[in-house]
């Protein structure tokens, strides 16, 4: 899939034996659904809250500052809904340029570029505002939301399937659709975007060009293992499974993820809509069943291949539940996850317990966070 950037930077590991935890961060925010930091950006972290806003966070004091306030083109009228996704731009310290994804006043999807500007890039105007793209959903559900800049330099957008229930409208298979697609969009010119070349459906009649892979029910939050390229997403089912999908680098272009024929690793068990697995369909490569077991969940939360100073996490691609609050891990060998651990007790903070994950992220050494709707994060760091 990917032509990918070589990430070169130095960790300095700590011990194996060291114990893994979590560290509060900080907490105070209004329903966070992301926090990032752009690249060479160390001392601040923006966050992401549902309702419209981006705060800036200072981390070593704790200072919080509004950046950008958008609530006038939100209406939260179902959870799912909101200001939902943030990209920085590679090199957003010089040009100020980022990207949200957001469900407007009337439901539907918008993708916007802003451009930040004074000293660090630390305030923005909300009138830099220039929407890109805008689709409608058909349902106040299955939003998707996570947007991100792939190491080709492409932005990618997940979204969903437009809601209801079981796909009523079968968007996620109709290249005619936006609707539950990993988009893919050039937006280094100026102002707009081109779409890449190598796009797979650019030439076909009816399909939407920027779709760069279809057949995905809710991808909540994906990202790019910075190693190896390799692409993972997390994505919500419907009523019996939940699943984590895979591209590897350079490979996947057209990929087809099955829903809504597939849920997990089976026919949809839903009469009339379930069937055989669709042309050039890819199987997940974990998922596990709805339910409260300490193996189960009902909402899932896409994570990150862990590549951060602790040596004992190395490699591991570390996912949650929303719902069922458990945190897992597990590792990638030759196309299957195995070593499966549960690490829900062992992250478990000094006080009270980590729940409503919403989003992991990564610092610029590799360490992960973990960002709570109840308006709290977490670094997970070893003692």
């Amino acid at each position: 899939m990917h032509i990918f950037r070589l990430f070169i930077f130095l960790v300095i590991s700590l011990p194996a034996s060291a114990k893994v935890t979590t560290t509060l961060l900080a907490s105070g925010f209004k329903n966070p659904v992301w926090a990032e930091a752009p690249a060479g950006e160390t001392n601040h972290l923006w966050v992401v809250e549902k309702k419209g806003v981006i705060c800036l966070l200072h981390r070593q004091s704790g200072k919080k500052q509004k950046f950008l306030n958008i609530t006038k083109h939100i209406n939260i009228r179902m959870n799912e809904q909101g200001l939902l996704g943030l990209a920085f731009s590679k090199d957003y310290l010089k040009n100020g340029r980022f990207y949200v994804y957001y469900t407007n006043t009337q439901g539907d999807t918008e993708i916007c570029r802003f451009t930040a500007s004074g000293i660090g890039m630390l305030r923005c105007d909300a009138n830099t505002r220039e929407l890109l793209l805008t689709f409608k959903q058909d349902a106040r559900n299955h939003n998707g939301g996570w947007i991100g800049f792939g190491p080709d330099g492409y932005l990618y957008i997940a979204t969903g399937d437009g809601g209801a229930a079981n796909d009523p409208k079968k968007r996620s298979q109709d290249l005619s659709s936006y609707l539950g697609k990993l988009l893919r969009i050039d937006v280094s010119p100026k102002t707009g975007y081109r779409i890449p070349s190598d796009n797979p459906f650019k030439n076909q009649p009816n399909a939407k060009s920027e779709i760069y892979a279809h057949g995905l029910p809710n991808p909540w939050r994906c990202s790019w293992d910075r190693k190896t390229g390799d692409f993972y997403i997390g994505d919500v089912g419907q009523n019996q499974w939940e699943e984590i999908n895979f591209m590897a680098a350079g490979k996947g272009r057209g990929a087809n993820y099955g829903w809504r024929l597939r849920e997990g690793l089976i026919a949809t068990p839903k009469n009339g809509v379930g069937g055989n697995k669709p042309s050039q369909s890819v199987d997940p490569i974990y998922v596990y069943k709805h339910g409260t077991k300490s193996n189960q969940g009902l909402s899932v939360t896409g994570g990150y291949v862990y590549r951060g100073p602790i040596k004992k996490l190395q490699g591991k691609y570390f996912f949650a539940d929303y719902a069922n609050p458990r945190i897992w891990s597990f590792e990638l060998k030759n196309g299957k996850a195995i070593n499966t651990e549960d690490w829900t007790d062992r992250l478990r903070p000094q006080q009270g317990k980590i729940n409503s994950i919403v989003s992991f992220n990564e610092d610029q050494d590799g360490s992960l966070m973990i960002v709570c709707l109840n308006g709290k994060i977490y670094t997970i760091t070893a003692e």
